[in-house]
């Protein structure tokens, strides 16, 4: 699916009684990248944009048919996409079509056509009728009726009354005769237009290599020309099963068993979406694999994270990096923040789930939470030449003098085991001219983290450039210094409640308390004064 005015996504659709995912694309040229083989474009753009996106398709000469559902085309418009496509060659429906039926051409029952009316005309029987028609909501009937007195449709087309359609009755009738499974061709007119005697003429100069039967109800003068040209008009509905049964006595139609369509009782939307496990069945499955395989194949928690997270299997070399970020962030001492607030929880006596959502609240663009950031800001630097902020560069206690330990074993084990890292190189040049400045403005762990992991997504060759920068914006890299401190956090609350932690009270000299005396106003006046002077 193309839809050009938001992001990519999956968006939910009924197959049959079941529910699946599309990708939706936010153009065509991406579309057709991802799905080369794909030769049939339903187009629902508006009339103010059905030009243009059709004459886009136009363009691709994989594209064999293109089916338009505006309403109100311009005849102008109609004219020159008309002329574009038989020039080349492509089949076009409509514009302003609302009926396509191929049902039977797969055996199965798409949601689209899930009426009762549609559930009636054994769409799942494969028939041996083909039609064309100008008006949608008779060739409604006309299923209805070809099903009830034949062996059902095979395909049926209405061009609908446009001046100028896509399509015309001929075009469609002399695809139906180089069909060998369509053994008698209706055709359904209307009162105006000359679309009937074209498939007169077409008779008359053999266009058909068989001559089977056609049915065609309009004006009496239309009516008069197909039966002296040999076709079978008859003057309702119900004679149709007479002409029927005349061709298979001549064993021209071999009726077949009928296929019972699946139907399920009523269609409810599911309430929520799982692409990532299934608990389903024997085996319990993690993004397709059998947990079963997960240990026989011994890919650890690293690939187990890869399974969840991203949906597919990653090479030893990025699972074990994973595992080692979780590692290396697990915990950093009861100074930092989510530890602090984790700890004051544990003493009120709160439990583990609450301590645990208290250390995690703390996590933001301070504490631990600017992977994304950072990640974001290296990366979009290097790629346009500039340099990062200095903020994705910093440690409040390490420096160049009292180096980061862990930054180290991430560095070396980046430059011994990935492909590339060449994210990594960047920052570390980056790095040389801050340190210059101030020696605390060292690559910090998170920073470094973050710029290895974004290597790791460009080169990998598991995901795609989009793919890559889709995982950045949504939130990944700090979801694995929450998943690796949730292991601190709980280590300390137990901790804590291994000493009998009693309740505790800040010391009051570590608080600076300063008041205003409200008796003397001006007091709070020159204290602001000296606020602001403070401030310049």
């Amino acid at each position: 699916m193309i839809y050009p005015f938001g992001d990519h996504h999956t968006h939910k659709f009924y197959w049959r009684t079941k529910e699946t995912l599309l990708l939706v694309y936010t153009s065509l040229k991406e579309a057709v990248s991802k799905h080369p083989d794909v030769g049939v474009v339903f187009n629902f753009a508006s009339s103010r944009s059905v030009n243009s996106s059709t004459l886009e398709c136009l363009e691709r000469e994989e594209n064999k048919a293109i089916a338009l559902i505006a309403e109100g085309v311009p005849e102008r418009l109609a004219c020159e996409i008309h002329w574009k496509t038989n020039s080349k060659g492509i089949l076009i429906i409509g514009p302003a079509t609302v009926v396509i039926s191929t049902l039977v051409v797969s055996g199965l029952l798409t949601p689209e056509v899930l009426t009762d009316n549609t559930i009636a005309s054994k769409p799942c029987h494969p028939g041996s009728i083909g039609y064309v028609s100008k008006s949608g909501s008779v060739s409604s009937e006309l299923n209805n009726v070809l099903s009830i007195v034949t062996s059902s449709t095979r395909e049926g087309i209405a061009i609908e009354c446009d001046c100028y359609p896509g399509t015309t009755f001929i075009g469609h009738l002399l695809r139906y005769e180089a069909d060998c499974e369509c053994k008698m061709l209706v055709l359904l007119g209307e009162v105006s237009g000359i679309e009937e005697y074209r498939v007169i003429e077409a008779v008359k100069s053999e266009a058909y290599r068989r001559l089977g039967h056609r049915d065609l109800e309009t004006a009496d003068a239309k009516n008069r020309a197909m039966r002296d040209v040999g076709f079978v008009v008859p003057d309702t509905f119900e004679e149709l099963p007479e002409t029927y049964e005349d061709l298979v006595c001549g064993v021209t139609i071999v009726p077949k068993r009928e296929v019972e369509p699946e139907l399920g009782l009523i269609w409810r939307p599911a309430a929520f979406i799982s692409t990532i496990s299934n608990e389903s069945g024997q085996d319990l499955l993690y993004a397709g694999m059998k947990v079963s395989e997960v240990f026989r194949e011994d890919i650890g928690l690293g690939g187990v994270v890869a399974l969840l997270w991203f949906k597919r299997p990653l090479p030893p070399w990025a699972t074990n990096f994973v595992k080692m970020v979780l590692m290396l962030t697990a915990d950093h001492g009861l100074a930092v923040s989510g530890v602090m607030s984790t700890t004051v929880a544990t003493h009120a006596g709160k439990d583990l789930i609450s301590l645990l959502a208290s250390g995690l609240l703390t996590i933001g663009s301070r504490f631990g939470g600017a992977l994304d950031e950072a990640a974001s800001m290296c990366l979009n630097a290097r790629d346009t030449g500039l340099t990062p902020p200095v903020c994705s560069i910093r440690h409040k206690i390490k420096s160049v003098n009292n180096p980061d330990l862990r930054v180290e074993l991430v560095r070396e084990y980046i430059r011994k085991n990935f492909p590339s890292h060449s994210l990594l190189d960047y920052a570390l040049a980056v790095e040389k001219g801050t340190t210059t400045k101030m020696d605390t403005l060292t690559l910090n762990v998170d920073a470094c983290i973050a710029v290895c992991f974004v290597n790791l997504l460009r080169d990998s060759g598991a995901f795609t450039p989009e793919e890559a920068d889709e995982y950045i914006r949504i939130g990944t890299l700090n979801g694995l210094f929450m998943l690796g401190r949730s292991i601190g956090f709980t280590g300390h609350h137990l901790d804590q409640k291994r000493s009998r932690a009693p309740l505790s009270r800040h010391p009051a000299d570590n608080i600076f308390i300063t008041m205003a005396d409200v008796s003397q106003p001006g007091v709070l006046g020159k204290m602001h004064q000296v606020s602001s002077l403070l401030i310049l």
